[in-house]
């Protein structure tokens, strides 16, 4: 496999609701993390001591940061209005050669920079809001 454009790493919001995902506009870096907890199974009866976790038992959770420069996009209003409600909504995360993570996610930050001399920059976290698919391309 060859390397891939880490500007084809997208995160996309469904704008309206109904599906119609798109591009966060000036992101320039895009971080996607898994995570699964896990359980302790482990007792006196633990084979030499060793620790045992349950399979299947841990929650599973997503985080997604992103960075980059504020655009005044239409992707900005989604987002705007998304995090100053609450709202929680389906978003997309596009890997490329490798497939699209889809589902619920809420904006957990939201926070806005400049310097006098530079652009205005945005940094953005979202969490898991439920179950998420993978679809692979």
């Amino acid at each position: 496999m060859t390397a891939q454009k880490g500007r084809d790493l997208l995160l996309k919001i469904d704008s309206t609701g109904a599906g119609a995902f798109i591009t966060v506009a000036g992101l320039r870096s895009n971080t996607l993390t898994f995570n699964a907890e896990t359980v302790d199974a482990s007792s006196q009866d633990s084979t030499g001591a060793w620790r045992e976790l349950l399979a299947g038992a841990g929650l599973k959770s997503a985080t997604i940061r992103g960075q980059g420069i504020f655009k005044d996009a239409s992707s900005d209003v989604s987002i705007q209005s998304y995090f100053f409600n609450g709202t929680i909504v389906s978003w997309q995360i596009i890997i490329p050669a490798f497939g699209i993570v889809q589902g619920p996610f809420q904006i957990t930050s939201l926070d806005f920079g400049a310097r006098h001399d530079q652009e205005v920059t945005f940094d953005i976290a979202l969490a898991s809001a439920g179950a998420l698919t993978f679809t692979s391309i």
